[in-house]
């Protein structure tokens, strides 16, 4: 009796310890499902690679959310967030999240490739933060469809914004965005305030378009099951927003509505 309680007892630690699994087509942890949007990737105003680990951790703290650490970093990549840029992480780390390596991102491997512990706190680079309860600006998106805005909308969006968006729908799907209100501070080559839209895991590669101004931009279809967007605004100048929609939508159908149209 002893010895069966003892095997029921491992069966269930083992089946307890492996929460991994496939829900909607989507390969991940259903403990970790929602609060694995609370990790976001945050760089400097200055641009790529300007922050210590004094000032990565104050970012974090700032937006009331703290470093992620590697388990959050894990979670986070196994629903899709990828960022091929290098960030500061929790106990003075550094690394980023990759689902697909690519040559000039995770030397061939996938996962939180890491550069391990720094010696050198003054180092500089970007921060992986976490916030569970901040989901506003920004997160790793899975559903069949969804309403993204920028933060606060319909109210005007705050100075020093940087959002990212990583939108990872089913194999053999495309992420179809329709804009349904756009009003972003306008400006010659949409340096100031600007939404950027990448036909990739992250903002390095498929680069789309950035889109500022009031005028309502035309449809994008992705080319794979992957997109990011990337919202960034400057230290003067806001404006009302903007507020989208994406839909998956099956590869097959779009070939045979584009093979219609073309007859």
């Amino acid at each position: 009796m002893c010895l069966l309680l003892l095997l029921w007892t491992l069966s269930f630690l083992l089946k307890e310890a492996q929460p991994w699994g496939i829900r909607n087509g989507i390969f991940h942890n259903s403990i970790w499902l929602e609060q694995a949007a609370g990790v976001y990737h945050r760089e400097s105003r200055k641009g790529r690679y300007q922050l210590t680990y004094k000032e990565a951790r104050a970012v974090c703290e700032y937006e009331g959310g703290r470093l992620a650490t590697y388990e959050q970093l894990e979670a986070a990549r196994q629903i899709g967030f990828h960022v091929c840029a290098a960030g500061w992480f929790d106990k003075g780390r550094v690394g980023y999240p990759i689902v697909k390596a690519g040559p000039n991102c995770g030397f061939g491997k996938v996962g939180v490739i890491s550069y391990g512990y720094r010696v050198n706190k003054n180092e500089r680079w970007d921060t992986y933060c976490y916030n569970p309860n901040s989901k506003e600006c920004g997160g790793v998106l899975t559903e069949q469809q969804r309403i993204i805005q920028s933060p606060g909308f319909p109210d005007e969006y705050q100075d020093e914004q940087i959002c990212y968006w990583h939108i990872r729908v089913r194999l053999g799907q495309r992420i179809h965005l329709h804009f349904l209100e756009f009003d972003v501070e306008d400006d010659t080559s949409c340096l100031s305030d600007y939404l950027e839209v990448y036909d990739s895991y992250d903002d390095v590669s498929g680069f789309r378009g950035r889109l500022c101004g009031d005028y309502l931009p035309e449809d994008i279809i992705s080319t794979g099951n992957v997109m990011t967007l990337k919202f960034l605004s400057d230290a003067s100048v806001t404006a009302g927003g903007f507020q989208l929609q994406y839909v998956a939508v099956n590869s097959t159908l779009l070939r045979q509505n584009s093979s219609h149209d073309s007859q």
